[in-house]
């Protein structure tokens, strides 16, 4: 987010961080998302919580009698910040209570001391559904109805994930705004953010051992000043080495890469 939209996303965190030590961050996530929900799809309150003209008063008003009886303080209290914050548009208005959902779970899971388990459990089902053609059609075809593909993910993943992890995965299935790999990807970068780290992803021919992840994990962290969370993807086409991709940064160590390297060179 940029300019007014940014700043509104600020104090809103703000003020999440800090009502979140005393309350369940949990139930507050999950409260934020059904609150994107709604105002998704009701556009008049949408548009009554986004109205320039409109005081920051009375918006923060708005949102306290829409909401107060029906969810916990605390959720009223982060809404009411947002809707008094200004946004360049509705759908980041939106998309900021979406993001704010997150990290109240994200937030939740430092608490119980599971924020690495976070990341992988997040990591290892976007893997599972980037790499099965039927699940990723099912989760992102249309025409199907949301409740139904985000009910196949809390089947999919009951039992065998947190539940911070589950609603993440839940709500990514209908995140407004960005595909189901992007909001599993922007969910696992606020994990790694709250525990002030770069996250790697890094491709393989083989499975890397711990020793192995071990050493590279601390030549990364040397390089970036900062620690790094490694997401190990093994594929096969690399054929040896490894391709470690971090933000915009490419390091291309594989044989697979060489050899396109000495193909282009050929050619020109």
């Amino acid at each position: 987010m940029r300019g007014v939209s940014a700043e509104g996303m600020a104090d809103s965190t703000k003020r999440l961080e800090s009502l979140a030590a005393d309350c369940d961050a949990e139930q507050l996530g999950a409260e934020l998302f059904a609150i994107a929900d709604l105002i998704s799809r009701e556009a008049s309150l949408r548009r009554a919580m986004t109205d320039p003209s409109a005081s920051t008063a009375a918006k923060s008003g708005l949102a306290r009698a829409v909401l107060s009886g029906k969810v916990s303080e605390p959720t009223v209290e982060v809404l009411a910040t947002a809707a008094g914050a200004r946004w360049s548009s509705a759908s980041d208005f939106v998309h900021g209570l979406e993001q704010l959902g997150a990290l109240a779970l994200v937030i939740s899971a430092e608490r119980a001391g599971e924020l690495s388990e976070l990341e992988d459990e997040l990591f290892r089902f976007g893997r599972v559904v980037a790499g099965d053609p039927r699940l990723r059609d099912a989760l992102t075809n249309q025409q199907m109805p949301l409740e139904h593909r985000q009910a196949l993910v809390s089947t999919l993943l009951e039992g065998k994930a947190s539940r911070p992890a589950v609603r993440l995965a839940v709500q990514a299935v209908g995140s407004r705004g960005r595909s189901f790999a992007t909001a599993i990807e922007d969910s696992q970068e606020l994990a790694a953010e709250r525990q002030q780290r770069l996250i790697a992803l890094v491709r393989t021919a083989i499975e890397l051992n711990e020793q192995e992840r071990a050493r590279l994990g601390d030549a990364l962290s040397r390089q970036y000043g900062r620690d790094i969370h490694l997401n190990v993807v093994v594929d096969p086409t690399v054929l040896g080495g490894i391709k470690v991709e971090l933000g915009d940064d490419v390091i291309d160590g594989t044989v697979a890469g060489r050899l396109d390297d000495a193909r282009r060179r050929m050619a020109g």
